[in-house]
């Protein structure tokens, strides 16, 4: 058995690269995880003499590769549980078309391994996805203390007030934060809709994206932040205006919080064969290859990600906005060309809006 282990793991990764959507872009390392160890502890288990009574005696593997799929991928319990079944199938028939017998106890052996390791798996990703909304939850607590807070004493003070100049100003900054935590609350539940496999309800209207780049690079210039540079000839076309201002204030906000310090972010927008190509690009460490998938995955951050405040479902959002216009938003990022991300949708949303997306 362990000398057809190549083999059955090149089988399995195959078979459930076919079968599982989710598995279908992830990076060899992290598909085939803690497979080859756990077939391993599966010969073991049926080596006489040899103190493994089943593939999980005395093994955290399986729950260290539910965690992982947890962490590191947009699976489900469901893609968990069927890729073992697929890891069982795929011994069967290895052992069959190599010619190695399997007694009835070998085979009983197995199916109690895998079974039990189903079991060990999908309970540890069960707990990490908990873990993981947790840590949403208090981000989502954190940052909307802010706008509360200051919505609540500018109120205060209208009250102790009789300058009607000061009252309307306090009301300014009072409605303001309530416009924050608005798109806070949108934002999240637009998101949340995206990830149930829900379509994004679309309100299209024609305009020039120019004026919403213009708008949220004067929005970040008043917030003191990196010099935002902006540039492309006017583009005008059907899009959703506040869901697309959103997602480019996203990638805007992305991009100063992990780019380099103090350096430039720019902004642009092309029209090619009908499309609208939007990007972001800012400098400084790139994003590794094994990390790049996560980054759209709702409630999972990058290590980098981490060490920020944030809910990390910005750029989950920034995904359901560009497929529900009937595009996509794609990632570049290197050492030398930096990081940038790229919305790229039809110019004419009204053909598209509510297309089918990647729950």
């Amino acid at each position: 058995m362990l000398a057809v282990r190549h083999l059955v793991v090149a089988r399995w990764e195959n078979h459930v690269r076919t079968a599982l959507e989710n598995a279908s872009k992830l990076a060899h390392p992290i598909l085939v995880n803690t497979i080859p160890a756990f077939y391993d502890n599966i010969a073991q288990s049926l080596t006489p003499n040899y103190p493994r009574a089943t593939a999980v005696d005395g093994s955290t593997l399986a729950s260290e590769h539910g965690g992982e799929r947890a962490r590191l991928t947009a699976y489900d319990h469901e893609t968990l549980i069927r890729e073992y079944q697929l890891l069982r199938k795929v011994i069967y028939d290895v052992m069959i078309s190599e010619g190695i017998p399997l007694t009835r106890a070998d085979i009983l052996t197995i199916d109690a391994g895998i079974d039990t390791g189903i079991q060990e798996a999908v309970g540890a990703f069960a707990m990490v996805n908990n873990s993981l909304r947790e840590r949403f939850a208090a981000a989502l607590t954190h940052d909307l203390r802010g706008p509360l807070s200051a919505t609540s004493s500018a109120l205060e003070l209208i009250l102790m007030l009789n300058d009607l100049g000061k009252v309307k100003q306090l009301a300014a900054k009072a409605l303001d934060s309530v416009w924050r935590m608005d798109g806070m609350i949108t934002e999240l539940l637009s998101t949340m809709a995206f990830h149930s496999g829900e379509r994004l309800t679309l309100q299209l209207e024609q305009f020039d994206i120019n004026a919403v780049i213009k708008e949220v690079q004067v929005g970040a210039s008043v917030k003191g932040s990196n010099i935002v540079l902006a540039s492309g000839s006017p583009i005008v076309g059907w899009w959703d205006r506040a869901a697309l201002t959103r997602a480019v204030e996203n990638l805007v906000s992305n991009a100063l919080k992990y780019g380099r310090p103090r350096g430039p972010v720019t902004i642009r927008a092309a029209e090619f064969d009908e499309r609208l190509q939007l990007s972001v690009h800012n400098e400084g460490d790139p994003i590794p290859v094994e990390e790049q998938e996560c980054i759209f995955q709702m409630y999972r951050r990058t290590d980098n990600a981490r060490r920020q405040q944030g809910w990390g479902i910005g750029l989950p959002y920034v995904r359901a906005v560009a497929e529900s216009h009937g595009g996509s938003i794609v990632l570049d990022s290197h050492a030398e060309r930096g990081t940038t991300l790229t919305i790229d949708i039809p110019l004419d949303g009204r053909a598209h809006g509510g297309a089918p997306t990647v729950a």
